[in-house]
């Protein structure tokens, strides 16, 4: 089935560059998944929100945040009676600026990467403040970015350094890093814990910044780009080692954590060291 396409041109009024959404989200499963043509930002106001993308299904809790870039595909499924979201389209023009003028949150916009942030009952209520600031004003160029450069500039910096980790969490953190162990992926790594997955994801996006899927993730793909430079193992073997024996798979996480291909990566990185061309 095509993927459905939504447009920023057919959402965004005459004159604005951002448009704002409340929405109560069913909890029937997305009959298919959707892309825009344009940045879009939602968080979680209310109850857990499954999320749906091409290669797995995420549970969002209150609180979290989420940038889907353009072209990435996903859907929302709401888990209960009253799982809502606050949604923003943005204008490209404006998050297409923003990239250019301020590279450091590039990373945040753009990419082939969904990106989830945590935000405590503090940031919520300053979210929310902003997001009604916004809402009444004339939603243009100006205002959009009055709302966004404040929550890039936060996200940025990552999560909040006064956060401890918990000794559980760092002792799972440790045992993770042995690849027999990360190839079980993120239901392994929560295993370690023995806490139940909602608590470990919550605990983790505080700590880290990253879910277990992406923290799992950046294991498996550091591994890889070891064994690319470091050994003739074929990328089949590789993948298979990490956990993502699905090639497809492994060569889009490969590449959105590195922006090349795995073979153009230890070509790169062995091939061409060794024999510069």
């Amino acid at each position: 089935m095509t993927d459905l396409t939504l447009h920023h041109a057919d959402i965004l009024d005459p004159g604005t560059d951002v448009h704002l959404t409340r929405a109560t989200v069913l909890p029937r499963r997305p009959k298919q998944l959707h892309k825009h043509d344009f940045v879009e930002v939602f968080w979680v106001q209310n109850g857990t929100i499954r999320h749906h993308t091409a290669d797995e299904m995420t549970k969002l809790d209150e609180g979290t945040l989420v940038v889907i870039p353009k072209g990435v595909t996903h859907a929302l499924q709401g888990k209960g009676d009253h799982a809502m979201v606050v949604m923003l389209c943005l204008s490209p023009k404006v998050t297409t600026h923003l990239a250019k003028r301020h590279p450091d949150v590039a990373a945040i916009l753009q990419g082939d990467a969904v990106k989830e942030f945590q935000r405590d009952p503090r940031q919520m209520a300053t979210l929310n403040q902003t997001a009604l600031r916004l809402e009444r004003s004339a939603r243009d160029t100006l205002a959009a970015e009055a709302f966004l450069l404040p929550l890039l500039s936060e996200l940025r910096e990552g999560p909040d350094p006064s956060i401890e980790m918990p000794d559980w969490l760092r002792k799972a953190c440790t045992d993770i890093q042995d690849p027999a162990l990360f190839r079980d992926g993120a239901a392994g790594f929560v295993a370690l814990t023995g806490k139940a997955h909602p608590h470990v994801s919550r605990t983790m996006k505080a700590c880290t910044g990253q879910t277990p899927v992406q923290y799992i993730n950046n294991l498996r793909m550091e591994h890889a780009a070891r064994a690319l430079t470091g050994s003739n193992e074929s990328l089949a073997e590789i993948a298979d080692e990490i956990g993502l024996p699905n090639l497809s798979h492994f060569h889009k996480t490969f590449r959105a954590r590195f922006k090349v291909t795995p073979a153009q990566y230890r070509a790169d990185r062995q091939r061409h060291v060794v024999q510069p061309e």
